[in-house]
């Protein structure tokens, strides 16, 4: 029986939560059975997002995972003689955030150490810290298989994830490339479009003159920049080719300021006719746009950023970007170059690990080809059932958007290596055998099979954008179970793609659910499931969390304040797809629902002594048989709305229903028969109240899991049979016997009733249990008679009249 401190009287959660975490775990109540007797003929995959290993799980893992479990548990519960859940458990531990979580543990710098080290120490690292960050998972009740684990770094992931490589480039969908490519400076390697936030900075517009060459008159030409720092890049300039303003520049030449090359006047429509002053700078390079116009035009580049976001500049060597902008603007001013200058914000794209300002620097990377599949990509997608439709829309958008195919390389030391080694002497790109995966080429001599010689290969040292593996979860969580531990579908797979769900939030709709899409097609020629549900953000008083603005809420802490089953209350109060405002009121609200399942059910059991629920045969009397008929429409819409992935109406609908239909009213409704009624009285009662609890803690079960188990053991298990609540079939329509309900409105009437019965009692300060004459309406007696031995019951009714309505008190 669950504990309550001797001084308060408060329910001690953390007993509870303590004995089932044990219980579940010694008992493997959420165990997948691959053998095919355990199968029954049917499973329910999930693609279980893997967390980033950052620590220590955040409020936003708390809310989305409680999210997705609620649809695990319910699904487990659903499929009990039918079949059962696939739901492992994986850790993306492998690129970039690994690295900073590793740096500020140890207090180092990856590139201080030797690549070798390094790694070394981040696996180490990752041995330390894992169980403790795995423990949260398992703290909130995600009811995964845990001992069907991945990582994304380990041998397994890194042998599927190279052979996707492979393929890959075998078909021609992968290929290596020299031009300019996203940048970030901070961190030191290439980045993906997927990977870019919008960030809103304040910043300079500054009007410049530029020297139009030859012109008599000694006339200019005005730009207005954000970036003069790139002045010394400056290929060329642009005027729109209907600004009539201009058109005698084109073809033209003029100065660049500070730096006094020339550069050419094209007439371009890139040039924005609104913006500024009508006329762009081309710079190698300002942005995506001055790619593509080096490009299209053949102009000659000079880079004059470094990799490390250091100038490459005469005259201002070691300058970072910023303070060579203060500089340049300074020398501006002091040759009369600016003509105006004024603040403005705007938005810029930023990387969202380091938040700073992305370059496009020329780099040798390698790409996977997507430009050309954007109408399959978003066709493959519409096949998927997306939980809200809305989000398929993010989707499209961004499918749509893309002007860049997908790089997938890093310059960092720790990740997946890409297994390639290079022949510097006959060019020839050299890969290495299945049986050789996983492989690090760093650490592997080759021999090139042209020259047959290894002298001048060498090994690529780039290792595999993250995403490139964790794009790959279909495959290396379904391996786990298949035959072919490569990640390959076959026949007698356990576990086939596609999935039956994803699971995941909006903001990695563009890289999680994309790049997973990407490569389901590119290698399975599939979709990689069949529904996808997107779970919004947590935030607080409507800002978004940061550590910069001390907003951060701990789930942790507020576990520790009101136990894990009231914090995934409070997540089960946002539907799908919404951003959702923490509130400890909220979660409090979660506490209290905790206390009075407790207190009600050690009520109802308190009167059940010598109930045999096994029975057959029990007359029905029609108030029971009212709030039963109400109990099956709750059962009906429960198993819809969960079908639905609709857990927000579920909760809403049974909390209702537990705390008015059955705290408020049925509780007091039955009192004076359980306590003193008839044999035939009593039967009646206890058969509703036990399938009324037991029913509402099946439909809590997936939402608030430690107390509804506390319920289940303490008062249920003896006669159900079965381990564990989690275990059981999710609730059936109750058989109401022979002798249906007579009039399903009788029971908001009686409700209602009793409603103006109270508040007649409140008014006058009375007691609830205060003795009345009661009087009804002729027609509302007739309709109630079937029931009026309990409506007089409930609200102490000496006698009940016909007549115009009224309570009198004795």
């Amino acid at each position: 029986m669950a504990k309550t401190d001797s001084k308060s009287g408060a329910l001690d959660v953390h007993e509870i939560e303590e004995k089932w975490k044990k219980y579940w775990e010694k008992e493997k109540i959420y165990k997948f059975d691959s053998s095919d007797k355990g199968v029954k003929g049917y499973t329910y995959s999930i693609d279980t997002p893997p967390p980033t290993v950052s620590g220590k799980m955040h409020i936003g893992h708390a809310f989305s995972y409680s999210q997705q479990d609620f649809i695990a548990r319910y699904k487990r519960m659903s499929l009990v003689g039918k079949g059962q859940v696939f739901y492992p458990f994986g850790t993306d531990d492998n690129g970039l955030p690994t690295e900073k979580l590793i740096e500020s543990l140890k207090g180092v710098k990856s590139k201080n150490l030797s690549r070798d080290d390094f790694i070394k120490l981040c696996l180490k690292t990752l041995k330390e810290v894992l169980p403790k960050f795995i423990q949260d998972w398992k703290d909130l009740a995600v009811s995964c298989d845990y001992n069907l684990y991945y990582s994304t770094i380990d041998d397994h992931a890194r042998r599927i994830s190279q052979r996707s490589f492979i393929e890959l480039y075998k078909a021609g969908e992968i290929y290596r490339d020299a031009f300019p490519t996203i940048w970030d400076c901070v961190f030191q390697t290439p980045v993906a479009q997927a990977e870019l936030e919008d960030k809103t900075i304040e910043t300079l517009f500054s009007t410049l003159k530029f020297k139009v060459v030859g012109s008599k008159s000694n006339e200019d030409l005005l730009i207005a920049t954000t970036r003069p720092e790139l002045l010394a890049a400056c290929g060329a300039v642009f005027v729109h080719p209907e600004d009539k303003r201009y058109k005698k520049f084109v073809g033209k030449s003029v100065k660049v300021p500070l730096f006094e090359h020339e550069v050419k006047v094209f007439a371009d429509k890139s040039a924005d006719i609104e913006k500024g002053t009508g006329v762009l700078m081309v710079c190698s390079y300002g942005d995506k746009y001055d790619v593509d116009a080096f490009k299209r035009l053949k102009l000659k580049s000079n880079i004059v950023i470094n990799k490390d976001g250091s100038m490459n500049l005469k005259g201002y060597e070691g300058l970072k970007v910023k303070e060579a902008r203060e500089k340049i603007l300074q020398q501006l001013k002091e040759r009369g170059f600016i003509v105006e200058q004024k603040k403005i914000s705007h938005v810029v794209n930023v990387y969202e690990k380091s938040g700073n300002e992305i370059e496009f620097l020329p780099t040798e990377q390698w790409f996977i080809k997507i430009l050309d599949k954007k109408k399959v990509l978003i066709e493959n997608a519409k096949k998927i059932k997306w939980y809200p439709k809305s989000m398929f829309k993010r989707y499209e958008n961004w499918v749509n958007g893309l002007e860049w195919d997908w790089s997938i390389s890093r310059e960092r030391h720790f990740g997946v290596p890409i297994p390639v080694w290079y022949c510097t002497k006959c060019y020839n790109v050299i890969l290495p055998e299945e049986k050789e995966l996983p492989v690090d080429p760093v650490t592997v001599k080759k021999k090139c099979p042209k020259c047959k010689t290894d002298e001048g290969v060498i090994p690529e040292e780039k290792v595999l954008d993250t995403w490139a593996t964790s794009s790959l979860t279909p495959q290396i969580s379904s391996s786990l179970v298949n035959g072919d531990k490569n990640g390959k579908s076959g026949k007698g797979d356990k576990v086939k793609i596609p999935f039956s769900l994803r699971p995941q939030a909006h903001d990695i709709i563009r890289t999680w659910a994309f790049y997973t899409i990407v490569k389901s097609y590119l290698h399975e020629k599939k979709i990689p499931w069949n529904d996808i549900i997107i779970s919004g953000n947590v935030k607080l008083q409507g800002e978004k969390m940061s550590k910069s603005k001390g907003n951060v809420v701990d789930p942790q802490d507020v576990m520790e304040r009101y136990g894990t089953d009231a914090l995934r209350y409070w997540a089960a109060s946002s539907k799908l797809g919404a951003d959702l405002d923490y509130n400890d009121n909220d979660v409090l609200t979660g506490k209290k629902f905790v206390t009075k399942l407790i207190n009600a059910s050690r009520f109802v059991f308190l009167n059940l002594k010598d109930f045999n629920p096994q029975k057959k045969g029990i007359k029905l009397l029609e108030t029971d048989k009212l709030f039963l008929a109400e109990l099956n429409k709750l059962i009906k819409q429960s198993r819809d709305d969960f079908e639905n992935y609709d857990y927000q109406k579920v909760k809403l609908a049974a909390d209702m229903f537990f705390w008015q239909m059955f705290c408020d009213n049925y509780l007091e409704i039955v009192k004076k028969r359980i306590y003193s009624g008839s044999k035939e009285e009593k039967e009646s009662a206890s058969y509703a109240l036990y399938h009324i609890l037991l029913t509402l803690i099946k439909i809590f079960a997936p939402i608030t899991p430690f107390v509804t188990e506390e319920v289940y053991q303490e008062h249920y298990k003896k006669n159900e049979k079965v381990k564990s609540m989690h275990l059981m079939k999710w609730p059936e329509e109750i058989s109401l016997g022979k002798n249906k309900v007579k009039s399903p409105e009788v029971l908001k009437i009686l409700l209602n009733q009793i409603a103006r019965i109270r508040q007649a009692k409140s008014s006058e300060k009375k007691a609830m249990n205060a003795e009345i004459i009661l009087t009804l309406e002729k027609k509302e007696k007739e309709l109630l008679k079937d029931v009026l031995p309990d409506l007089q019951n409930v609200v102490n009714a000496k006698e009940i009249h016909e007549g115009k309505f009224n309570v009198r008190f004795v």
